[in-house]
């Protein structure tokens, strides 16, 4: 699935957005793509790329616009609209992490993951995630990074799940304030398909609530656990009240 190529038609149900939208983003992006005859085809592995990076640059109000499509384009995979409760356990949180370096951080990480034992190959996991790194920081403002492998492989994880470690000490992660990183999340998707919308949904908790000084603060895997399912809630649309009769 990693090498597939995608028809317009197929990368707007991948992206979760409009035909239309692709066509725009076709004539007024970089997104990547190739010519063949008279119509465009795009390949996967290299739309992750971009997309995820786009996801991560999106302003607050862009990333709210996507993140409400990406939920809608996911209900069947995704029935639930709260993820985390599903995704993330206490077990999978670390908050003693001794990374002291952007390698180290991205093995410790690769390894936080592999001890749920729910990845297949750690190594090629590392790899994978190093060679995303390699193109652009997965680091956001305000001290946290969004870890995720370059490619996604349907066979490299026992279903979806998503690890959070907080190191000890500062890591120069390459943010885009140049400030330093200690909180990491590693997005482990076996369908990916929902990938881009669990990475949207991380922005928005750690963009548009205060739960980043919250785990920083942190005294155990519960207390973060349950800051990450209440900042949540909190970005999640408002359910329709029935109407009384």
């Amino acid at each position: 699935m990693a090498h597939r190529t995608l028809t317009a038609t197929e990368l707007a149900e991948y992206l979760h957005i409009t035909v239309t939208e692709v066509e725009r983003l076709v004539r007024e992006s970089d997104m990547p793509k190739e010519l063949r005859g008279s119509r465009y085809i795009f390949r996967r592995s290299e739309i992750d790329s971009w997309a995820s990076q786009r996801i991560m640059r999106m302003p607050d109000e862009r990333l709210a616009s996507y993140h409400e499509e990406s939920m809608r384009g996911t209900k069947e995979i995704l029935p639930h609209n709260a993820l985390i409760p599903d995704l993330l356990r206490p077990d999978y949180i670390d908050l003693e992490l001794t990374s002291k370096t952007r390698a180290s951080a991205i093995r410790d990480m690769v390894a936080l993951a592999a001890r749920t034992e729910r990845v297949f190959e750690p190594r090629e996991l590392l790899e994978s995630v190093e060679a995303r790194e390699a193109l652009c920081s997965t680091a956001l403002p305000g001290g946290v990074a969004l870890l995720h492998a370059r490619n996604y492989d349907a066979y490299r994880f026992e279903g979806s799940f998503i690890v959070f470690g907080r190191t000890i000490q500062n890591v120069l992660f390459g943010s885009p304030d140049g400030g330093p990183t200690r909180l990491f999340f590693l997005i482990c998707c076996q369908d990916d398909r929902i990938h881009l919308h669990i990475l949207a949904r991380l922005c928005m908790i750690a963009l548009k609530t205060d739960v980043l000084n919250k785990l920083a603060e942190a005294g155990d895997a519960t207390t973060a656990f349950d800051a990450l399912v209440t900042a949540e809630l909190a970005v999640l649309p408002i359910p329709d009240t029935p109407k009384s009769k």
